[in-house]
Formats: structure tokens, C-alpha cells, sequence
């Protein structure tokens, strides 16, 4: 807490825009304290009312991804304290980073648009800096600094969340595992993992609910009164949780390719099993007259072939399940279907290599052989937020739902249980219908042919949150500044002027 207790100092001087050595570098940073702004809750004046030291963003970067945004210019960075356990606000402070793009218009600036890109496990920070070179001169970039924040054990944000080595989560990708027995057991031992190398007290906290709390010390001391939040997919949820427990706080919000609040994750994992089928099935209609891989009989075959002989890459067996991940990862777009044909028909011809990039983009390994982490955030938040499957026959029912789609035939599930099972800590949410007082209306995106957010949880999330909803006819995850005009209008309408449309929409 001592680290806090000198930022309370620096807030009670009045400190501001002074320049500073960022402590563990030689680099100058300016210091600013615009906060506490809003409510603060009892005990957590000092990380409400906190400086924050901003400066240069690029060697913050870990992954390829976060070095190559971090050097954009106009970005800065700064580290935002936060308790590890808020019910124990004085016993230990985490840091977690944060990144920013000033707004381009000199005058008319509103506040900050703070942005959670999704996962949960992927990078804020990198989502703002990389929106930021999208937007240019948009009235969005005009009116609102971009932020975006690493939630607590994602990118260079504590806890640092270690479960297996690069090396470990490499070998688990070259078994095929198809029994119980053996799923279960990785499932156990990377459970077992994260708790020797993580720590439990760490992993108790690294829930929604924590990082939710969080983004009200960010509002506070960015010197924001009231948040304005555009989240994307998993960030739907964030932003729900949020809502809930800060109602009051929320000046806009925009909630594009939602997660059902209401919705087990056993039902997640059946919709978007069947979702996912429906997106190949579009894809394989557009395929239909130039590809050589142009049906569900040929996809099957290219998986039968795997099984029976895999193909090698650089050393490395490419598997069915690689075809799975390649086939999920350029489904989330009609963009990447030329990317997804090329990838196949080469994979057809004997070629697994475009196959296994995408198999490797997917789950964050990089060029190097290391992975970025995101997927072992995923799993490790994942299971604090949700409620821990045990029993087994509670998963009889899923596989049955399931069987039929291409993804259930390339991957037959199993009625296993995952890592969450074996879990050292419990959950600290459960899927609940959100209460929010007070809240003002926000605008929830959703697309018709989502298959990783499909599109009914959308409505439900309108109408749980007293929503308006923006129905997007198209064939993608998330829509809200990705090009559409109809979709970028009424985003940037309602989060610029609190323009709230009347009624709810098609574009």
C-alpha cells in the first residue's frame, strides 16, 4: 500500500502536470491528478484521488501485437493502482496499465471513451492504440482521449496470471486427446498449475467483479464524473457488471455483440456451437463456384485424413482441432473467407502451414514459439466468474445438442470436465437477470450472423438493461466502427451528443 499512500500525498498538494521519474526508469513522465471525481466508496480515497504519471507507452509492450501499437503516436501510458482484494483495501495494491490518445479536437473535448475489447484476456491498451490510427480525424477521436486499460492479469496488468510454460501449452496442442481420462487430466494438472505458480489469493480476484470495480478508480482518476464505455463482446459483460454495481456512474455505454447475463455457460457453449455451424454453412455458400474446398463433405474429409495421418509443420503435427480453430478464427468475418479458402484448398493439396497460422494466431503464439497469455487469462477468468461444472452428466445433454454441426465431428465432445472443475478457488458470479437503478439507457449492437456472440443474446441484453437495441445484418463479430455507416451513425450520435434513438433499429 505504500506506493498508494504516496499518490494520496501527491492528490492532497494538488499536483498536477509537473514531471516526474517513473520509478524502475530513467524516463520522465507528467504527472497528473484530476481525481476523485464522483462517489468514492468508503476506504478507497487514496485510489480514487491518485496521480497518474503518463509517459512514453513503447517499452511497456510484451507481445508482437502490443509493441507494434504502443509506438503509435499521439499514445501514452500510465499505471493505475488498484486493491488486489477490496475487501481488504489497505493490504496490497496491484499496478494495471493503462494507455491513452488525447482527443484531436481542440475544442468540445467531453471526457474519456474507455474501451474493453473482449476475451476476456485481451489487451486494452492495444485495442485503443489501434483504434486510434482507425479513427483519424472521426468526430469520435475529436470529442474523447481514447483509453484503454489491461484488466488485472491481462498484458502488463497484475496479478501476472502463469499456468503453463509456452513450452507446456505447446505440447498440450500435440495430443490429441480423445478420451476422458485425458482431457480431464490436463484440465487438473492446468488447474493445479495455476494455483502453485499464480497463486490462489491472486486467482480469487481476478473476476469481473474485481475488474469492474476497477474501471470505477480509472473513471475517478481520469477525472471523469461519469463513465462513458464502449465494450466489445466479452466486454459486453464488463460493461453489464458495471452497470449493476455503479448505475449511477454511467454517462453512456455501448455494448456491441453481447453476452446473455441470464445464460449459463453450459448454453453459451451450445449456441455457439450452433452459430458457428450456421457461419460455415454461409461461407460454403459463398465458396460454392471458387474453391476446392467447397463443401461439409470435403472438410470432413480433409479432418478424416489428419486423424489418420497428420501433417507436419516446421516439426510440429497439425491436427483436426487446428483445422477447427483455423475455420473459428476466419469465421468472426467475411474478410478473412479469402484468407480461410486459401488456408483449405492448400491444406487440400497437402500444405498445412497456412492452416497452422491461423491454428497459431488464434491462441496467441507468436513467431517465436511463445504464447501472449491471453488464452490462459481466458480459461483463468472464465473460471471465477462462472459457476464450475462437476458433474458429468450435466454435460450428456450438451453433447447431444451439438452432434450434427462440423465442429462436434471435427472435435467430438466429450462429456469431460475442464479446467474449471478442478478449480482452487470459487466463482464470485453467477448468470443472473442485472438490476440497475438508476442507469441510463444504453445502446446494445448486435449483429445477425455473430457466431461468437450470437444474435439473440443481444435482444435478451437490451431488454434486461432497459436497452435500445441496433440489429446489424451481416456476417461478423461486433459492428460499431468497422465501416458500416448506419451502425458508426448511431454509436457515434449517441455517445458524442446522448443522442439515444427512439426506438429500436435495423441498419
Amino acid at each position: 500500500m505504500r506506493r498508494a499512500l504516496v499518490l494520496v500525498l501527491l492528490a492532497v498538494l494538488g499536483v498536477s502536470g509537473c514531471t516526474a521519474v517513473v520509478p524502475g526508469t530513467a524516463e520522465p513522465g507528467k504527472i497528473e491528478v484530476k481525481g476523485p471525481k464522483g462517489p468514492v466508496p468508503a476506504g478507497l480515497e487514496a485510489f480514487y484521488g491518485q496521480a497518474l504519471v503518463w509517459r512514453d507507452c513503447k517499452a511497456l509492450g510484451r507481445s508482437a501485437a502490443a509493441k507494434a501499437s504502443f509506438g503509435r503516436r499521439g499514445t501514452e501510458c500510465a499505471m493505475v493502482e488498484v486493491p488486489l482484494d477490496y475487501a481488504e483495501p489497505g493490504a496490497r495494491a496491484i499496478s494495471l496499465g493503462v494507455l491513452r490518445v488525447r482527443a484531436s479536437g481542440e475544442h468540445g473535448r467531453i471526457g474519456s471513451l474507455v474501451i474493453n475489447p473482449g476475451g476476456p484476456g485481451q489487451s486494452g491498451m492495444v485495442a485503443a492504440a489501434m483504434l486510434s490510427s482507425r479513427l483519424s480525424d472521426s468526430p469520435l477521436r475529436q470529442s474523447f482521449d481514447l483509453v484503454g486499460f489491461d484488466p488485472r492479469g491481462v498484458g502488463i496488468s497484475e496479478p501476472r496470471i502463469t499456468c503453463l510454460t509456452s513450452a507446456e501449452q505447446e505440447a498440450v496442442r500435440q495430443v490429441d486427446a480423445s478420451t476422458v481420462e485425458l482431457r480431464e487430466a490436463q484440465a487438473a494438472d492446468f488447474a493445479g498449475k495455476c494455483a502453485e505458480r499464480t497463486g490462489t489469493r491472486e486467482l480469487a480476484n481476478i473476476g469481473t467483479r474485481d475488474v469492474a470495480r476497477d474501471m470505477d478508480v480509472l473513471r475517478s482518476a481520469l477525472g471523469d464524473d461519469q463513465l462513458t464505455y464502449l465494450g466489445y463482446s466479452y466486454g459486453t459483460r464488463l460493461g453489464t457488471a458495471y452497470a449493476e454495481a455503479f448505475p449511477r456512474n454511467v454517462r453512456a455505454m455501448v455494448l456491441d455483440g453481447a453476452v446473455d447475463p441470464e445464460a449459463s455457460l453450459v448454453d453459451g457453449v451450445v449456441l455457439q456451437y450452433k452459430a458457428f455451424d450456421a457461419a460455415l454453412d454461409r461461407y460454403l455458400d459463398w465458396c460454392t463456384d471458387q474453391c476446392a474446398v467447397s463443401t461439409r463433405d470435403d472438410l470432413k474429409q480433409l479432418v478424416d485424413d489428419l486423424r489418420q495421418d497428420p501433417v507436419d509443420v516446421g516439426g510440429r503435427r497439425v491436427l483436426p482441432e487446428d483445422v477447427i480453430t483455423a475455420i473459428v478464427a476466419a469465421l468472426y468475418s467475411e474478410d478473412a473467407w479469402p484468407v480461410l479458402e486459401s488456408a483449405l484448398d492448400a491444406l487440400s493439396a497437402g500444405d498445412a502451414t497456412e492452416v497452422m497460422g491461423l491454428s497459431d494466431t488464434y491462441q496467441g503464439r507468436g513467431q517465436d514459439g511463445e504464447y501472449d497469455g491471453a488464452s490462459t487469462a481466458l480459461t483463468a477468468i472464465r473460471c471465477v466468474d462462472d459457476p464450475p461444472v462437476r458433474d458429468r452428466a450435466r454435460l450428456a445433454p450438451v453433447v447431444d445438442q451439438v452432434k450434427g454441426t462440423f465442429l462436434a465431428y471435427a472435435q467430438p465432445p466429450l462429456p469431460s470436465l475442464d479446467a474449471c472443475a478442478f478449480w482452487p478457488v470459487p466463482n464470485t458470479s453467477t448468470p443472473h437477470k442485472p438490476n440497475t437503478p438508476g442507469l441510463v439507457t444504453p445502446v446494445v449492437i448486435s449483429t445477425t450472423g455473430d457466431p461468437a456472440t450470437p444474435y439473440q443474446a443481444g435482444v435478451q441484453l437490451a431488454e434486461d438493461l432497459g436497452g435500445v437495441l441496433v440489429s446489424f445484418q451481416g456476417n461478423q463479430h461486433t459492428a460499431y466502427l468497422q465501416g458500416d455507416p448506419c451502425v458508426d451513425q448511431v454509436g457515434d450520435d449517441y455517445l458524442i451528443q446522448a443522442k439515444v434513438p427512439t426506438t429500436w433499429l435495423t441498419c
